[in-house]
């Protein structure tokens, strides 16, 4: 088999490229890996303020009806 001679900036074009692409997909990679956690936690903590704020505001109203309380308080989901 022999090989075709290809010009050096070309081979520097393709290891360019490739390196790129690798750096890419690693970076894909890593920021799935951290962002998974951070946005899971981000979630619970937000989910966890709004309930406390719904109960609180159901506290307040101690009373009244259901209907008025989701008027005023909205729900937890």
């Amino acid at each position: 088999m022999r090989e075709t001679a290809v010009a050096p900036e070309q081979r520097h074009s393709e290891s360019t490229f490739r390196k790129l692409v690798r750096s890419l997909i690693i970076g894909l990679v890593l920021g799935t890996i951290a962002g998974i956690p951070i946005g899971w936690f981000t979630h619970r903590v937000f989910a966890q303020q709004r309930a406390a704020q719904v109960l609180l505001c159901r506290q307040q109203h101690y009373g009244q009806a259901e209907a008025t309380l989701q008027d005023l308080c909205g729900t937890v989901y």
